[in-house]
């Protein structure tokens, strides 16, 4: 296949470490451009939606989440990826994490006003209050990995673990045709163009979410076709922030870290959404409107990077990436999302009636 072939020229020019890292810069890029100008949000999706509103923040996560569906299931098809391969569906997945992680990540996304992969964007176009909430999440989502939070974690994790060492197939589990993931991103695409037509939503910013859809994909076909020619183990994977922004941060602290597809993500996301922002005349800087704003986001912060380890991805990377290949711990996580940030918006944001 020429594919695998290019792959593999590059793999032998640059080092399979290396070749990874590209990787991910290229998908990270693509992620941050489309993310920017697309403005996808989960936060602002099921603010909006808890709020009973279906409007252009769902269309607009609806459409790359289901965009998402479509590519990468097609690839599937195509036999350019094997969902069985990829490292989120080859370990044992965690129910109890998945829901106690999803609410806690919900409700720190709605108090840091943005998840992981939205600060990141946003600390690109000079958000200083995301920059400074992002890195709040990369530490604490370390200590959560190998740190003083990981005994806490691995407990919670053990309460409802998948049986037989690896997560559950969506697919397999529900008896359905290798087929039905497709048909399911096709139904939900046409769902989220009528929801968007409704809105009024403009044709570029359309394009732009199927985009952040599409850099899903092309992460996971990346890192495949990477894994099928590289002589040693090579982790099938694709955008996320929790475990890449941890990596990031440590590839930064320890000059003995290896290259990987983790450490080009982030740095593409950051300059994807840069180049986008500075396109666009978006960049200018922002700061906290106060102290109580700075301990708000902070908390934020620290429950997504706590949440997000035990949940087994972030809003992007359980809640888009996850989903893409029907991992079914991944959908009870985004689930669990969508309720924490309800919850957490009822009780912290919306406005209460006045009693007499």
């Amino acid at each position: 296949m020429p594919f695998l072939d290019l792959i593999a020229r590059l793999a032998e020019r640059l080092g399979e470490g290396p070749a990874a890292a590209l990787f991910g810069l290229i998908a990270g890029l693509t992620f941050g451009l489309a993310a920017q100008r697309s403005g996808f949000c989960l936060r602002a999706a099921t603010v909006e939606f808890a709020r009973g509103t279906i409007g252009p923040r769902v269309a607009v996560w609806l459409l790359a989440f289901s965009t998402a569906l479509v590519w990468v299931q097609g690839a599937e098809a195509l036999g350019l990826l094997r969902a069985a391969d990829a490292r989120m569906m080859a370990v044992t997945g965690s129910w109890s994490g998945a829901i106690i992680g999803g609410l806690l990540f919900g409700a720190g996304m709605v108090l840091a006003r943005g998840c992981s992969g939205r600060l990141l964007v946003l600390a690109a176009t000079g958000n200083l209050r995301s920059l400074v909430s992002g890195l709040i999440f990369a530490v604490v989502a370390q200590m959560s990995l190998s740190g003083v939070l990981a005994p806490l974690r691995e407990r919670l994790a053990a309460l409802w673990a998948t049986p037989g060492g690896r997560n559950v197939d969506l697919l397999s589990a529900l008896a359905l045709p290798p087929g039905a993931g497709l048909a399911l991103g096709l139904a939900l695409s046409a769902l989220a163009v009528a929801v968007a037509l409704r809105n009024r939503v403009g044709v570029r910013i359309l394009v732009f979410a199927c985009g952040v859809g599409f850099a899903v994909a092309l992460g996971w076909i990346l890192t495949f076709g990477l894994a099928q020619v590289a002589f040693d183990p090579v982790q099938v994977e694709s955008v996320t922030f929790t475990g890449p922004s941890a990596d990031t941060l440590m590839f930064l602290l320890d000059r003995g870290a290896a290259w990987e597809f983790d450490v080009g993500l982030v740095p593409g996301v950051f300059l994807g959404a840069f180049l986008a922002a500075w396109a666009g005349g978006d960049l200018a800087f922002q700061g906290f409107e106060g102290a109580g704003a700075m301990q708000r986001a902070i908390a934020g912060a620290a429950l997504m990077g706590f949440g997000g380890m035990l949940a087994g991805g972030c809003a992007i990377g359980a809640g888009v990436t996850g989903g893409s290949i029907l991992v079914a711990t991944a959908w009870v996580a985004l689930t669990a999302m969508w309720v924490g940030a309800a919850v957490t918006d009822f009780l912290v944001d919306r406005p209460q009636p006045r009693t007499a």
